[in-house]
């Protein structure tokens, strides 16, 4: 059967689920893109000490990620939440981003790009119980292209440290 038999309609309905698809898929692959993954330590952490932990976000070229500040109300911000069972949890200190002007908004917007360091501190108390400390931690960004946004994600990740 020829092309030209298939009724427009039928054409273009193909085509249309066709689109959809690929977008779908492309979409699928940008918003995946990210790592997320940290580290308490070297990989131990000392009883009645503090050690320095780090959540990192890798973001790949072509791609980045609002800020914690984005500077625009419709931006969802990068946050990051960590918990410990155990064990005091210092707050995350966020870098500052870039200010970077898009096709899709009049003002500058605050973004992040390529590999991105959340630091805080991780506190074993003397008398803990145990030879591994875990610190949860939920991280929420949304990537963006230079075009387009896509919808914002949470991504968890579990660091833990040999205690000695």
């Amino acid at each position: 059967m020829a092309i030209k038999e298939i009724p427009f309609m039928k054409r273009f309905l193909l085509f249309s689920f066709t689109l959809a698809v690929i977008l779908l898929a492309a979409n699928l692959s940008e918003t995946q893109a990210q790592t997320v993954n940290g580290s308490i330590g070297n990989g131990t952490a000392k009883r009645g000490r503090v050690a320095r932990a780090s959540i990192v976000i890798d973001i790949p070229d072509g791609l980045h990620v609002n800020s914690n500040r984005p500077s625009s109300q419709y931006s969802i911000a990068t946050s990051v939440k960590v918990s410990g069972s155990g064990v005091k949890v210092g707050p995350v200190r966020y870098p500052r981003g870039h200010n970077r002007k898009f096709q899709f908004s009049e003002q500058p917007i605050n973004v992040y790009e390529g590999r991105v360091s959340f630091p805080f501190s991780v506190t074993v108390p003397a008398n803990f119980k145990g030879n591994t400390v875990k610190v949860r931690a939920l991280v929420r960004y949304q990537a963006c292209t230079n075009e387009v946004c896509y919808p914002p994600k949470n991504k968890e990740v579990t660091l833990s440290a040999r205690v000695r």
